[in-house]
């Protein structure tokens, strides 16, 4: 990977923004400390191919049990680039979203929707020699998560990109385009940047879209650079 630019704030979401409440909690309140990595980092273990299912990248079927998850099916395709445009190739993008419904698979998320058995929305998926992935879902739905009245958080994926090691790591979101709730939804206007905002929200891809199956989305992820996709994880 291309060696990283100083973090440019007007791109990547402040650790405390006020209309996002939980950053009042998360945010840390003293400058940073670097840590420098260390040989065991640098030569440390990686994820391979090897290491993923056959099912990893296709949601749709790596956790059926007895039948087709319900929603609406949509392949995600993209790019992982350096701010050179360059391809970065053999790095693990993990997953992980709502249902249709808009619930998570987890005992905090209490949201009164059905779960969906055949269904975990969890993934993981290797980027090719072209720095390219691939992978099927369900569409999530909205669902609302308390922050303020009447607030529901914008359909969206969770991506986590892993670099050389396993300190290297990089979290974002994908919007879908033309939700209507992206202008009420604190975290997604945290970006300070309306560029940035705007490499948040995936393209319609009609090219990937397969005929009377599912939808298409086109979602690159650039890791630095004036291009950068923003992150929640980025740190100075």
């Amino acid at each position: 990977m291309t060696e990283f630019n100083p973090i440019n704030w007007k791109t990547h979401p402040p650790y405390s923004h006020p209309p996002y409440r939980s950053t009042e909690k998360r945010g840390p309140q003293k400058k940073l400390l670097p840590l420098p990595q260390k040989l065991s980092e640098l030569t440390g273990p990686v994820f391979g191919e090897d290491m993923l299912g056959e099912f990893d990248s296709d949601l749709t079927r790596n956790a059926r049990v007895n039948g087709e998850p319900i929603g609406e099916r949509i392949i995600v395709v993209g790019k992982l680039l350096d701010e050179s445009g360059n391809a970065i190739p053999n790095a693990l993008l993990e997953v992980w979203q709502a249902n249709a419904c808009g619930r998570y698979i987890h005992k905090v998320d209490q949201h009164d929707a059905p779960l969906d058995p055949n269904f975990t929305g969890c993934g993981r998926v290797m980027t090719d020699a072209n720095g390219e992935y691939r992978f099927m879902t369900i569409k999530p739905g909205a669902y609302p998560w308390g922050n303020h009245e009447n607030a529901w958080r914008p359909a969206h994926i969770h991506f986590s990109v892993f670099g050389t090691n396993f300190l290297q790591r990089l979290v974002t979101q994908m919007y879908f385009p033309g939700d209507p709730l992206m202008p009420l939804d604190p975290i997604f206007n945290g970006l300070p940047d309306e560029n940035g905002k705007r490499r948040l929200i995936s393209d319609y891809a009609h090219d990937i879209t397969t005929p009377e199956y599912a939808l298409g989305y086109r979602f690159n992820i650039v890791v630095n650079g004036p291009k950068e996709t923003p992150f929640e994880t980025k740190e100075a």
